[in-house]
């Protein structure tokens, strides 16, 4: 019977500290899961302080009309704040409508822009800035920067405000149109552009960005010279081969009546009066516009695999901004032709020459009567 008491309770310690063990083990499982439950919340909680959005009432920008500014500023991406820089140097005076392009160095290109300033009483005067500036951090420190005036060799662009900017293949900064405003003292007129220009920041070159035309019409045009008999001569000077400006011109009616003209002049190339040679020939094949973008401001660039895509922008008639949508794209390493993504919609623009809706309706009123009296007249006979 002892040994047997023994047993039995040495049986019943062993289940004890089984179930102890169990119990401790448990214990410290569901201490583990609180654990981790704890640390979940805990990053939760940081992740939501991270993309919280907290709104801070602060005072609106300082009112920018005609008051124009050069200062500076800087925004962090890391931590989503401005900061003010205060550059060494000599740098732009105060304007507005500059642009402004990154150099392969890191630095930053301004370039042209538009002031104003009071003349007399009542009368402003404003100033097509043409000067190119370089803000670049001085000394390699990103918290110092530095001015300096640029004064880049090749054709540079015209004076003018408005213009667009895109980067283009091998570092290259691409400026697009424009508007050069002649002011007087109670009237204002502006000269749209639609040129190409570009600025090589490791050269400090301007140079003037040059259709090539499609290759197709190149062949045709030396295929055709070839195919010439050898006492064939070439045309005359000022004669019908000799070629001038072509003037694109294409008339709407809008819905008011109103009646748009739309124009476009593509200089051809070659002086007139002057017979041309193979060289001249071959200049002429390179340099033949193509139809492309109209004169316009305020363009919207942008470049993808080397190729420019130009939508919209502004053009102004007299007293109207006309607001333009089309969509065209140039290819940048063959640079031979524009191609229309989008066409302009004439119906739902007003274009360059406007006459009086009235008159308007009446001259379509009466070329409509002229067309239905031709049309019954044709019916008549053919009844007849």
């Amino acid at each position: 019977m002892g040994k047997k008491g023994k047993k039995e309770k040495k049986g019943r310690g062993a289940e004890k500290t089984a179930a102890k063990m169990e119990k401790k083990v448990s214990k410290r499982s569901r201490k583990e899961e609180e654990d981790l439950e704890a640390l979940i919340a805990h990053f939760q909680t940081l992740d939501a302080k991270r993309t919280q959005t907290v709104e801070l009432p602060c005072p609106p920008p300082s009112p920018r009309d005609y008051i124009y500014y050069n200062d500076v500023y800087a925004f962090n991406l890391d931590t989503f704040t401005w900061s003010k820089l205060s550059p060494s140097g000599t740098g732009p005076t105060p304007r507005s409508g500059c642009q402004m392009s990154v150099t392969p160095q890191g630095g930053i290109v301004v370039y042209g822009g538009y002031s104003k300033q009071r003349v007399k009483k009542d009368v402003d005067k404003g100033t097509r800035h043409s000067d190119m500036f370089l803000l670049k951090p001085e000394d390699g420190r990103e918290d110092k920067w530095v001015w300096t005036r640029m004064n880049p060799s090749g054709v540079k662009p015209t004076p003018r405000s408005g213009f667009s900017v895109a980067m283009a293949p091998n570092h290259q900064t691409l400026f697009f149109g424009g508007v050069c405003d002649e002011e007087e003292e109670e009237s204002l007129s502006g000269e749209f552009f639609n040129d190409l220009y570009f600025y090589d920041a490791t050269r400090n070159r301007w140079f003037e960005g040059q259709l090539k035309g499609p290759k197709s019409e190149k062949k045709k045009r030396r295929r055709g010279r070839k195919e010439e008999p050898e006492g064939g001569s070439r045309p005359a000077c000022g004669g019908a081969g000799t070629q001038g400006p072509v003037q694109l011109v294409k008339e709407v009616v809008a819905e008011d009546g109103t009646v748009v003209t739309i124009k476009q002049v593509l200089t051809a190339p070659g002086s007139a009066g002057q017979p041309r040679s193979e060289d001249e020939d071959s200049l002429e094949e390179a340099g033949s516009p193509a139809p492309g973008p109209c004169p316009r401001s305020n363009a919207m660039l942008a470049v993808k695999h080397g190729v420019l895509y130009v939508y919209g922008g502004m053009f102004e008639a007299g007293d109207r901004q006309v607001t333009l949508s089309d969509l065209h794209c140039l290819d940048l390493h063959r640079m031979e032709a524009w191609k229309a993504l989008v066409e302009m919609d004439p119906e739902t623009q007003e274009w360059l020459e406007e006459t009086d809706s009235e008159e308007d309706s009446e001259e379509v009123e009466g070329a409509e009567g002229g067309v239905d009296d031709e049309d019954s007249g044709e019916e008549s006979g053919a009844e007849d």
